[in-house]
């Protein structure tokens, strides 16, 4: 047994001698020599495809002295070395005239200052342990950005012999990084995407609208002897808007460390570890991690935000709401404000118009600081009845906010516990609370407590009371919320005696994923739409219908659905068909199975088919780019008596596998048959008469409003088709929302700011004149939209970067117009866009803190033509007839 264990001993030994000796870990340097290297790092900023002479940034050049301070004596590979850099020129990277390179004819000392070149030119020290920076040693008072340079340098001497991946810290962060060594070469190819620094910035939740970028960082490694003999390292990040992605910009950098010569350099120093020999070397050296620190950037001769507010307030006032120039002044207030106190803040709030006031609460609740919030939970007062409007927009504000935070949420909780004196400001308050949680839950929040709290409160409300509209307000915060808890309730609601409820389920139904919607669920729909255990009204059947055909329905389903066509009331029966056909003309995913199913000629024959009626169901392209689709869908749903019952006009966008549902406008009328003495369908007998319009903008449910409700409220705004219609939604949102701190292996950061803004008007009417004997509903959409991308790298001596833009107004209008002086009535439906202006631009800049700067700028603009968005045939020909005044 002893002889045993000696021999595993010894074998033991000897493998553990082997290994040791199977090379360096990482680059190793000599006693007694001092290596000179050249070094440059450039930056470039340009468009995604753009070429080097047309870039904007700058090179840095110097000398880099490199020698052994002091090595482990029971390890080679844990290495102190000193660096200096020394003779430093800073040039413009393009090939420019004199007169546009702002570098010429400075010097490194004006261009740096004396006491930061100084600072640049100390020696530093970093201590290489197994081929890893295992700490950097730097005088404590030098500034952050000549740090951070230094460490760029440090960054190259870190290397490994042996291919693998490992988790390194340098300038960039902690990251992961994969090394392929081949002979005399080593590839270095860091994940930037897995890079942790302490500087993340956000990004908007919608993927449709937000900004992704592509990253990429390769660091070439030739050894000789042990030692780097150069090191050539790219680095790259291209961002670009999803939904236009030649609205891009790209940053370059590049570093190159090559030996140029060795000569005879000083001896190492005595001392039994790292610290002990730095401080006897030079005591005011001490110890700072290799990962970048944050450089605090000075605005000198910046305006305060009250400033800012004085030079753009015009550009806020409703007026023009309706021009690009309003977009663009609210993300720039927006970037004033993040960088505002709250008493900043509230100066500007205090001192705006009255008309202004509302459009100055977007840009500050858009802001999403906790200044901001601060400033409008004490500016705003719920309980003042004549702040509604302000009230509502700072909610609907919240709904649209980019990237909230469980601070926003929890202002919101606070309120609805407060006194609020206005019903409507209280159900929009719980409604944008559903849309919050839906939010945080997306990224990864859900068990905030916060949102607990809230998640609890929307689940429970509709069982804990007795009140309508309250049931309704608590139904509409969880389609916002889109919480999988929710299903059941919405299942059990869908089967309600109450319409409304039933709607707003159904409609909920439809935006969850497929995958969400279990057998149960499926069941119930049916169970509606087929009325097996009570009857229902048209448009809650059309609603099942809708969550039938968009939940991967089955054969049999789809046979059953088809055979209930001819067995509907009137124009039930219209818009099932017109649902049919648009699901195939429009290859949907249930048009296969519903081809399967037409196959069979009892549940597809002329007699179900030719029904007829003046209900529709159209979808349609409204732009196809190489980056995003849009599409449109008019569904119209009329009572038997002709007269409107539902208009849905929804907007979709998707991008990128993305799909955002831009705008939904419904319109429902009910109880209207007694004006024209008709008699109601099945179901609709006691309805009291109402019309009224819910509206959702990019994925949030907003609060309904009313048009009339009541046969007396009915009775004074039926007579006149001449009052002007009431806005839904008004004012500036928003939307893309992107902030990024780019940490370049350089040392050199880079900071990319993504927004856009839209100022948006949507308002909506229903006129009904027995006089002539007409009725009207009108959608109106009117909008300007402005998205800037500004990439800047800003050193303390020079500042470089781009902006790309564009920017677009347009107005879209939905009419449908009924004359029912004759039977059966003539319905026209039109969906017009006018003309519209779209332009782009492009500027890159360089500058420096003299003053001295260059710009180039680039764009075209262009007029889009209008155009009437086509419906189906019946639809032109009826129009025509509406519109003929010689019928």
């Amino acid at each position: 047994m002893l002889a045993l264990f000696v021999l595993l001993l010894c074998i033991t030994s000897s493998f553990s001698a082997s290994t040791r000796g199977a090379g360096a870990a990482g680059p190793r340097l000599n006693n007694d020599q001092l290596y000179k290297f050249s070094y440059t790092t450039e930056v470039l900023v340009d468009r995604a495809k753009g070429s080097k002479d047309g870039s904007v940034g700058y090179r840095i050049s110097s000398d880099v002295d490199v020698n052994l301070v002091w090595r482990d004596p029971n390890s080679k590979d844990d290495q102190l070395i000193r660096l200096v850099i020394s003779n430093v020129k800073i040039k413009s990277v393009a090939q420019r005239s004199a007169k546009k390179n702002i570098f010429q004819g400075a010097t490194t000392q004006s261009l740096l200052g004396e006491n930061k070149l100084a600072a640049l030119e100390r020696p530093f020290m970093v201590h290489l342990k197994n081929g890893k920076v295992s700490s950097f040693y730097c005088y404590k008072a030098e500034p952050a950005s000549i740090k951070n340079l230094k460490r760029g340098v440090a960054s190259l001497l870190q290397v490994q012999s042996r291919s693998g991946k490992v988790i390194e810290n340098d300038v960039s962060g902690r990251c992961t990084v994969e090394y392929k060594a081949t002979q005399g070469q080593v590839t270095r190819t860091k994940a930037l995407e897995t890079c942790k620094t302490a500087e993340t910035g956000f990004t908007t939740y919608i993927q449709v609208l937000g900004v992704s970028g592509e990253s990429s960082s390769v660091t070439v490694f030739t050894l000789e002897d042990g030692f780097i003999k150069s090191a050539t390292a790219k680095e790259t990040h291209i961002l670009a808007v999803n939904a236009r992605r030649t609205t891009a910009a790209k940053i370059v950098s590049r570093q190159n460390l090559t030996l140029v010569t060795i000569e005879t350099g000083p001896f190492e120093a005595a001392g039994k570890n790292v610290a002990s020999v730095v401080k006897s070397l030079d005591e005011k050296l001490y110890a700072v991690g290799v990962t970048a620190e944050k450089v605090k950037s000075q605005c000198k001769g910046c305006q305060s935000l009250f400033e800012h507010w004085q030079e753009v307030k015009k550009q806020f006032e409703p007026d023009s709401l309706s021009k690009a120039i309003a977009p663009r002044r609210f993300l720039a207030l927006i970037q004033s404000i993040r960088k505002a106190s709250k008493d900043e803040i509230l100066q500007v709030l205090k001192s705006s118009t009255k008309t202004a006031l509302p459009q100055v609460v977007d840009a500050v609740t858009s802001s999403q600081t906790p200044a901001s919030l601060d400033a409008m939970l004490q500016f705003l007062n719920f309980a003042d009845p004549k702040g509604l409007v302000l009230q509502e927009r700072f909610l609907y504000a919240c709904g649209f906010a980019s990237h909230p935070n469980e601070r926003m949420l929890q202002a919101l909780v606070d309120i609805s516990k407060g006194k609020i004196v206005s019903n409507d400001i209280k159900e929009s308050v719980v409604i944008i609370m559903g849309a919050l949680v839906h939010k945080l839950c997306q990224k990864g929040g859900c068990e905030l407590p916060t949102v607990v709290e809230v998640k609890k409160m929307i689940l429970e409300g509709p069982d804990s009371t007795q009140v309508e509209s309250d049931v309704q307000m608590y139904l509409l915060a969880l389609k916002n919320s889109l919480l999988p808890e929710a299903i059941p309730l919405f299942s059990k609601y869908a089967e309600s005696e109450v319409g409304a409820y039933c709607t707003i389920s159904l409609t909920a139904l439809q935006r969850y994923d497929v995958a969400l919607i279990t057998d149960e669920v499926k069941q119930t729909v049916n169970r509606v739409y087929h009325q097996n255990r009570r009857v229902y009204e048209k448009n809650v059947r059309a609603a099942a219908a809708d969550v039938v055909f968009s939940s991967n329905p089955s054969y049999m389903e789809v046979k059953n659905m088809l055979l209930s066509i001819g067995n509907l009331p009137r124009e039930l029966n219209k818009y099932m068909l017109s649902k049919v056909n648009d699901i195939l003309h429009f290859e949907m995913p249930a048009s296969k199975i519903l081809r399967q199913a037409m196959k069979d000629m009892i549940s597809h024959n002329y007699d179900r088919f030719s029904k007829v009626g003046s209900s529709s169901a159209f979808s349609g392209f409204m732009a196809r780019t190489a980056d995003a689709t849009t599409t449109y869908s008019l569904d119209i749903l009329y009572s038997g008596s002709g007269v409107l019952r539902r208009s849905n006009m929804n907007i979709y966008a998707a991008s990128n596998g993305a799909m955002l549902h831009g705008l939904q406008v419904a319109i429902e009328a009910q109880g209207m048959e007694s004006l024209i003495a008709a008699k109601p369908d099945e179901g609709e007998e006691d309805l009291e008469s109402f019309a009224g319009m819910s509206a959702l903008l990019f994925d949030v449910q907003l609060r309904p409003v009313t048009f009339f409700k009541g046969y007396s409220d009915l009775m004074s705004k039926m007579f006149s088709m001449s009052g002007e219609p009431m806005n839904v939604v008004k004012g500036l949102i928003l939307l893309t929302d992107h902030s990024q701190v780019i940490q370049l292996q350089s040392g050199l950061k880079a900071n990319a700011e993504f927004q856009g803004g839209l100022a948006i008007d949507i308002s909506g009417g229903m006129e009904v004149s027995l006089w002539y004997r007409e009725s009207k509903t009108s959608v109106n959409n009117k909008g300007a939209m402005v998205v800037t991308g500004n990439v800047t790298v800003d050193m303390d001596f020079v500042r470089t970067g781009m902006e790309v833009s564009f920017e677009t107004e347009a107005s879209l209008d939905f009419i449908t117009t009924v004359q029912f002086s004759e039977y059966p009535f003539l319905v026209c439906m039109q969906m017009d866009k006018t003309t519209f202006p779209f332009s782009e631009s492009l500027t890159k800049y360089e500058s420096l803190p003299s003053g001295k700067s260059y710009v180039s700028r680039r764009g075209h603009k262009q007029l889009l033509p209008g155009s009437e968005f086509p419906l189906h045939q019946e639809n032109s020909n009826m129009c025509k007839r509406v519109f003929d005044s010689d019928w």
